[in-house]
């Protein structure tokens, strides 16, 4: 029995000599990792474990493992030890402490460290409800969520020192497993970005790739920026789209949200020209999936604080529904202002709501909820009075409402025409729609800028005219003016009858002779202060003969009229028998009296004596010589 008795207290010994350097009567020592305890599979990663300068050994020991796990040396000055890991894999993911040992025993244990590696399984979601704008002291949801199982899930925020949460995972209704972690109230000294991991309950410290990263944006600290499209709202499927978010503060980077999701896209801020900053938001090329309510923020670098939000912009996407809805107008394309016009929208198919779209405009289209009547789902869109910002292209479509944003084919285009609406200033349009009316598009302006050009040219034509009217009323008169002609001989006419008949055929005669050639006429007369016997020379120059005239005028002062209608008889006589003789002479010269009557009275200071004889009635005669 001695030789057992030795050797169990040989034994317990022994253990109680280990027992007292666990315990350790020495302070204990610092462990820590660097680059961090949370490490991504396959890559490096020390752990350090700091004690006493007196210290000879230092050991590291992992839970759940009997025996030490690895011994190291001190380094100079001997105050601390350090344990590499090469390859971090799921083998090195644990807890860990350390103890160092000096010339007076061990050390009390270190305290616990806890080992991660990352990266073994796929990644979860996170997303926040109800947004991740956040105004200022708000509180929101964060929702981490994967379909692989995990029986739970941390939610970490990326700021260094900050303490992380976990969450035991549930099984929502459509299957996936998810943990709801609340966090607020947010303020916006403080930086607000977060991920999650998810993993087993037996392999706590083997966690999943971290979710994409979600940050909270405090809204509402500064002035608002814009949003808008140059495609419009209407935009079809594989065409080209970007959201333009501008402000005139000097924001660093902006953010776009679509509602409904966790989708924040930030971009850097750029500086226009005109003093702007903004950022293009490319959503090329356009699907189903780009249809939605968007707005944007902007903010600045190195802060939570963001602006108030945007106008919402609404993005739909046509051609998602397999049908075609058809567009009429009612009583007709082409009204006057002040009338009424129903767009009516109708569908065979089942359609809950019905869009109506106007070319060129920029704000949101009409909805309305749609009636099914005869066998249609029909929508009925009234314009009420009609004002020139009615007139344009018009489309319908039709939407369910489990996706709002997605859009059937577009019906065929109608066109409304406002006639007679230039210059016309009417009350505002008004539709019977939950929603306003569309903005005036560019053909308001078209309208008034073509009414303005046709009132211009209508003045221009009239200015025209009436100048032109107002020269030739002036030629006219400047030509009775030189030609007293037309005068005298009306007064001749007047007073006799006979010889104006034989002028007048004797004129048609010499006219008739020569109308196509060129005529040139010289005109001679002596003034009334000059010999009684006037004579006045008329000649007229042809290329083969020559006209002369010759007018005689004796100037026998008239006393009581002009001579009897016997006198004249007989002096029309005298030249009848002197035509009748010239007509048997050689046919070279041939007469003809003008009777040409000008009727002349001349008014003296003194008053005429009783014994002047009138003169006598003035003749004219023509020569009409052919060489």
């Amino acid at each position: 029995m001695t030789p057992i008795l030795t050797a169990l207290l040989c034994l317990g010994l022994s253990v109680g000599s280990r027992d007292s350097v666990q315990a350790g009567t020495l302070p204990k020592p610092t462990i820590w990792a660097e680059p961090g305890s949370v490490i991504p599979m396959e890559t490096s990663v020390t752990l350090w474990c700091k004690g006493s300068l007196k210290a000879q050994k230092y050991v590291l020991y992992k839970d759940g493992y009997p025996e030490t796990w690895e011994e190291q040396k001190p380094l100079e000055p001997k105050d601390k030890a350090k344990f590499p890991i090469t390859d971090m894999t799921s083998v090195y993911a644990g807890r860990y402490h350390c103890y160092y040992e000096s010339p007076t025993g061990w050390s009390e244990p270190s305290d616990q460290l806890e080992l991660v590696v990352t990266g073994m399984h796929s990644k979860p979601s996170l997303s926040v409800l109800p947004s991740p704008i956040v105004p200022s002291g708000g509180n929101v949801t964060l929702q981490c969520g994967s379909w692989r199982g995990f029986n739970r899930f941390i939610l970490m925020r990326e700021v260094e020192g900050q303490p992380s949460w976990t969450r035991d995972s549930q099984r929502a209704p459509s299957g996936e497993f998810q943990a709801l972690f609340p966090v607020g109230p947010v303020i916006p000294s403080l930086m607000w970005t977060f991920r999650c991991h998810g993993f087993y309950s037996n392999t706590p410290q083997v966690w999943s790739l971290p979710s994409d990263p979600l940050e909270l944006l405090v809204s509402g600290v500064l002035g608002k920026p814009s949003l808008l499209t140059q495609q419009g709202p209407v935009v079809t499927s594989g065409q080209n789209l970007t959201l333009q978010c501008l402000s005139d503060v000097s924001y660093d980077r902006f953010a776009l949200f679509k509602e409904g999701t966790s989708d924040l896209l930030q971009l850097h801020g750029r500086q226009t020209q005109a003093g702007f900053s903004g950022a293009d938001f490319s959503l090329s090329p356009v699907k189903s999936s780009r249809g939605g309510q968007y707005t944007c923020y902007g903010g600045h670098n190195l802060s939570s604080q963001w602006s108030a939000p945007s106008d919402p912009l609404d993005i739909l996407v046509t051609g998602q529904l397999s049908y075609t809805p058809s567009l009429r107008v009612h009583p007709g394309p082409t009204v006057a202002p002040g009338e009424n016009v129903t767009l009516l929208c109708q569908s065979l198919s089942n359609v809950d709501t019905f869009l109506l779209s106007k070319d060129g405009a920029a704000d949101a289209s009409l909805r309305l909820r749609s009636k099914y009547r005869a066998g249609k789902y029909e929508a009925e869109f009234s314009m009420s009075p009609v004002t020139p910002a009615h007139g344009g292209t018009y489309r319908c479509y039709g939407s369910i409402k489990t996706s709002p944003y997605l859009l059937s084919y577009p019906s065929v285009p109608v066109e409304i025409l406002v006639s007679g609406s230039f210059g016309h200033h009417g009350p505002p349009p008004t539709m019977s729609s939950p929603t306003a009316a569309p903005a005036q598009g560019p053909s308001w302006y078209l309208y008034v800028l073509i009414g303005a050009s046709v009132a211009f040219i209508l003045m221009l034509c009239l200015l025209i005219l009436l100048l032109v009217r107002q020269q030739r009323r002036g030629k006219c008169r400047k030509s009775r003016d030189a030609d007293p002609e037309p005068k005298d001989r009306g007064l001749q006419d007047s007073s006799r009858p006979a010889a104006v008949a034989q002028e007048e055929t004797l004129y048609a005669a010499v006219q008739d002779s020569w109308p196509e050639d060129g005529v040139k006429l010289d005109h001679w007369q002596n003034t009334q202060d000059e010999d009684p016997q006037v004579v006045t020379y008329a000649q007229v120059s042809h290329s083969v003969s020559s006209l002369k005239w010759v007018l005689a005028t004796p100037l026998s002062s008239l006393s009581g009229g002009l001579q009897d209608s016997e006198d004249r008889q007989a002096e029309e006589d005298r030249w009848m028998d002197s035509q009748a003789t010239a007509s048997d002479a050689p046919p070279d010269v041939t007469y003809a009296q003008l009777n040409h009557l000008t009727l002349r009275q001349k008014t003296s200071a003194s008053s005429p004596s009783q014994s002047e004889e009138p003169p006598a009635e003035p003749s004219v005669y023509a020569a009409l010589a052919i060489h």
